[in-house]
């Protein structure tokens, strides 16, 4: 099963504070987790990102997916340009392979 890295909302009414957990896809947002890597505290200025980055970049390796949520923060946090650049080659060739699926269209005479 396919592997996340997102945000587990904690904190009381209108104070959010997440942490920052690695949860298999299907599981429900603060629902079971396999390992807690760090937090995240959008209530101060400016936000606070704390992160183990040695099993972020594992996670990462072995092909934990961040929700888009968390590409920002990993980015902040120094951690995401490796996979960023794995991430836009990976698009670029699924692009390119559906380009060349499409069928050329008949011209109209």
């Amino acid at each position: 099963m396919s592997v996340k890295i997102r945000l587990s909302r904690f904190g009381s009414k209108k104070q959010p504070t997440y942490r920052v957990v690695v949860a298999e896809e299907r599981s429900k947002r603060d629902g079971r987790i396999v390992e807690k890597i760090g937090y995240y505290d959008p209530r101060h200025e400016p936000s606070t990102v704390v992160l183990n980055e040695e099993r972020t970049k594992y996670w990462l390796g072995v092909g934990a997916r961040p929700t888009e949520a968390m590409g920002p923060l990993l980015k902040q946090a120094g951690i995401s340009d490796k996979y960023v650049k794995q991430h836009a080659a990976r698009k670029s060739k699924s692009a390119a392979k559906e380009e060349g699926e499409k069928k050329p269209e008949a011209p109209v005479a």
